[in-house]
Order: C-alpha cells, then sequence, then structure tokens
C-alpha cells in the first residue's frame, strides 16, 4: 500500500523526532526518571494552554477528558448548556445525559458560531446552570468558536465554562486563564504531533470548588486522584509512558518555534488552502472558519468519497464530513507536524483528483 500523508484532523503526522523518542525503550514509571520528565511536561503544557492551572493527564483519547469534565464537577440533576452544532458538541450532550445531568442544549446551525448572547439569554432565564459546555473548534464542521466573548458572557454568572480545545489548542488560539475557561480538554493527536492516546484537562480554581461537592460516579477520572499524585510528580494509575515521553519532545519543539509564531503557521497555511480551493470551484463550509483544519464543499453537488478515494490513491489521506456532512464536504488539516510543504502537495494533489471526477 502506498505511504499516505495524513491530513486528517486527527491523527495528524508524528515528526521523525518524535517517532525516535518514542521508539526508544521504555522506562518504569515508579522512577525519579520518569518523574522529572511528568513535572516537566506539566509544567511546559502550561505555556500551550497559557494557563497557571493545573494540567492533567489520562490515558485515553480526548473523549476520556471529555467525560472527566462532566464527572468532576456536577452531580446527578444538576443543570448544564452544551452548544450543539456538530457531532462533538453532540458528544458533549450525550456525556451529561449518560450521568443524569439535566441538559438544556443550544442548537446551532452547523457550519456556524454560537452567539454569546444566547449563551447569556439560556442562563440568565435557568437559574442554577452550574456549567456550559462548548466547542474550541467543532471539528466536524470546521468551525471556530469566539471563546473570548463566551468567556466574557459565562464569567458573569457562577456556572463555569468548560471549552472541548481537542483539535484547536495548538491551532486557533486559546487564552485559557485570560478568557475564563474554568476546564479545557485537549488530546494528543492533533497539534500536539503524537499518536492517539494521551487526553488532558486543564483546572482552574473555580471549577476545582465544583469539585469538592461533585457527586457524579468516578474512578478512574477522578481528578482529586490525579492532583494528589501530581503534587509528588507522579500519577495515580500506569501512565501512557512513550506518549508521556513523546509529548516531552513535542512541548520541546512547540517551545522553541513559539506557540504564538506555530498559530500564525496554521492561520498562514488555512488561507493557502482555501484560496486553492475557491481557485478549484470548492466552497468554504464553515462560516466562521478553523485555523486546525478547512471544511470544504464539492462543486457542482458531486460525492466526497469519491474525492477523497481518488486523494488517497495519490497518497494524500484527507477526512470526509461526520453525520448530515458525509459524502458533502472534504477536511484538510494544517496543524501540529503538518508543514506548508504537505500543503503544496496537497493542493496539488486536489487539482488532479478533481480533474479526474
Amino acid at each position: 500500500m502506498r505511504e499516505q500523508l495524513l491530513m486528517t484532523p486527527g491523527p495528524t503526522p508524528v515528526p521523525q523526532e518524535i517517532q525516535a523518542v518514542i521508539a526508544e525503550p521504555i522506562i518504569h514509571h515508579r522512577t525519579p526518571e520518569f518523574k522529572e520528565i511528568f513535572k516537566q511536561v506539566t509544567n511546559d503544557l502550561k505555556d500551550v494552554f497559557k494557563t497557571d492551572n493545573d494540567c492533567l493527564l489520562f490515558a485515553s483519547s480526548g473523549t476520556g477528558a471529555m467525560e472527566a469534565s462532566v464527572v468532576n464537577v456536577l452531580s446527578p440533576g444538576d443543570k448544564a448548556l452544551v452548544v450543539q452544532g456538530g457531532k462533538f458538541g453532540e458528544r458533549y450532550y450525550e456525556i451529561c445525559k449518560a450521568f443524569g445531568v439535566d441538559v438544556i442544549p443550544l442548537d446551532i446551525e452547523w457550519g456556524t458560531a454560537p452567539d454569546p448572547e444566547s449563551i447569556k439569554d439560556i442562563l440568565s432565564k435557568n437559574t442554577g446552570v452550574k456549567a456550559v459546555y462548548t466547542e474550541l473548534c467543532e471539528t466536524s464542521t470546521a468551525t471556530v468558536y469566539d471563546i473570548k466573548s463566551i468567556g466574557e458572557v459565562v464569567s458573569t454568572f457562577d456556572a463555569i465554562l468548560v471549552v472541548d480545545a481537542i483539535s484547536g489548542l495548538g491551532a486557533d488560539n486559546l487564552e485559557t486563564d485570560t478568557w475564563g475557561v474554568d476546564i479545557a480538554v485537549s488530546g494528543s493527536q492533533k497539534a500536539l504531533m503524537l499518536p492517539p492516546g494521551l487526553s488532558l484537562c486543564a483546572v482552574s480554581p473555580k471549577a476545582w470548588r465544583l469539585v469538592k461537592n461533585s457527586k457524579l460516579p468516578k474512578y478512574y477520572y477522578d481528578f482529586n486522584k490525579y492532583k494528589k499524585a501530581k503534587e509528588k510528580d507522579d500519577t495515580p494509575f500506569t501512565p501512557a509512558i512513550t506518549l508521556t515521553i513523546g509529548l516531552k519532545k513535542s512541548l520541546e519543539i512547540i517551545k522553541s518555534k513559539g506557540i504564538d509564531n506555530i498559530l500564525k503557521e496554521c492561520a498562514d497555511m488555512a488561507g493557502t488552502v482555501r484560496s486553492a480551493a475557491e481557485d478549484l470551484g470548492m466552497g468554504l463550509f464553515s462560516k466562521a472558519p478553523s485555523n486546525a483544519l478547512t471544511g470544504l464543499e464539492m462543486p457542482g453537488g458531486k460525492d466526497a468519497s469519491l474525492l477523497i478515494k481518488a486523494m488517497k490513491k495519490r497518497g494524500i489521506t484527507v477526512a470526509g464530513g461526520q453525520g448530515e456532512l458525509k459524502g458533502k464536504i472534504i477536511r484538510i488539516a494544517h496543524m501540529g507536524g503538518i508543514t506548508k510543504k504537505d500543503v503544496a502537495g496537497t493542493i496539488e494533489t486536489l487539482r488532479e483528483s478533481l480533474k479526474e471526477l
């Protein structure tokens, strides 16, 4: 099978220097060596999240951290507002419902961002909402949300703001502390340039106050266990050792470039993809496009799956649409280990494949 360049919004390409590190012989996690690595990782993550808050690591996909951000702050019957503008907003709704949370959905058109005033209106009319769950980047629609404005609204209420930044962190700007984000969730296989298997939560003091009174069932994802262990530069359970070591290398790369320079690179690559797609007659799906990935509408209503197959045949893997967008859009990532050269090659492959169709 032809080697594929992943231009998907997760997993993304793992740079060779990170591959080399995670291929080294495994070490034991209850050792001073690993504890020093773990300490550095949890400190360096703060630069990416732009936070002074505790950063917790779980051996799971990003969905595990999403679940953790529900079960650690809520109790059965608590009210939570969930923004639903795509598959991952729907996932937060489903997690909340699974644990008996009284969910108030804010349903928005796919490809649009939520109006902060709509959130304010719901919070004003529903007293006692404990948490607001939303996305930084709704990956299924390639749409970025205005977290700064949403944070300004939520900060005037008692509710905490929880943001799924699994695909957005390190590609779309997220200023966790200054924007009032109480729990920021992320995962390893996006802009952090690692294989899947690590998830992350940055947790504010306001969120920790809710943790004290949370009654939802939890064991593996118990924030208190992780915080207690973290105070000793340790983990409560066996960590994803090689991925944590890989994350150390990833964060070194990010730190050397500077997170704001990386955000600019993602924005530049996004602009290149969108300009080329327009020239090829493809429409931009999102009304608030993310810099992590771009969603493109098919010209002439053609089946997107045919284009995806044609590009894969040429060595480029892009993602299709999810849910109601299946067969209607393709999604091209431009984050993490993806380079300008990768973007240029993908555009050429896109041109050739469209011509074939």
